[in-house]
């Protein structure tokens, strides 16, 4: 896997790349401000660039700008915030560009606490899968409640989805919401077919289930 990284501090920046090479993961670019960032992505086209939302000069949301941008460009890169903010603003301008959810993750950096999950995160986001923290994911999304396709599920389909959303696998589901992987086979079985998502690759079947989430959850009231 390639990835660029685009974050300003020097120290955080070189301690992601060392952390990500130890790991075999390859970093092509690692750049400390968001016109460095697009350069790095045309040039090196990796699968997924680590943006931080606040880069020089103005430390606002020149990251973000970034991220939409390189997005319409490279619609097949994976785009991983990493920031220690929940921008709510910020993250419906991401989301809301080129190709929609799909190869985004959002994470919080003080909330990172194991390299190996962050390194399965990236994988995911690399593959158009979706890496939420748990934090993000309640401040954003959590009005899925008014009046959407998403009504037809029951409370605990949506917290399989909910948790889904995050990227979490069905054991780590089942332990979250301390049920069997059985049941939670089951869960996703009755929203698949609540949603309308025919038989197909199971994994293509997620994303769109949490696509349908994170879009129905961004549309106004």
């Amino acid at each position: 896997m390639r990835v660029v990284i685009a974050e300003d501090s020097a120290i955080l920046r070189e301690g992601l790349v060392q952390l990500l090479e130890l790991r075999e993961v390859r970093v092509v670019a690692a750049v400390a401000d968001a016109e460095a960032l697009l350069a790095a992505v045309d040039e090196h086209r990796p699968d997924v660039a680590v943006i931080d939302i606040r880069l020089p000069p103005g430390h606002r949301d020149e990251g973000l700008r970034a991220a939409v941008t390189l997005r319409q460009r490279h619609p097949g890169t994976g785009v991983l915030i990493f920031s220690q903010y929940v921008e709510t603003a910020y993250a419906d301008r991401l989301f809301g560009s080129g190709a929609g959810f799909a190869g985004v993750g959002y994470l919080l950096k003080e909330r990172v606490v194991d390299i190996a999950e962050f390194v399965d995160a990236l994988h995911r986001v690399a593959a158009g899968g979706t890496a939420l923290d748990p934090d993000v994911v309640t401040q954003l999304f959590g009005a899925v409640r008014r009046a959407t396709a998403l009504d037809v599920l029951t409370p605990r389909e949506r917290e399989v989805l909910a948790l889904m959303a995050q990227g979490r696998t069905n054991r780590s589901i089942a332990g979250a919401l301390t049920v069997t992987e059985r049941a939670v086979e089951k869960h996703i079985a009755n929203l698949f077919g609540k949603l309308d998502l025919p038989p197909s690759d199971a994994g293509h079947r997620r994303v769109l289930a949490v696509l349908r989430y994170l879009e129905a959850a961004r549309r106004p009231s």
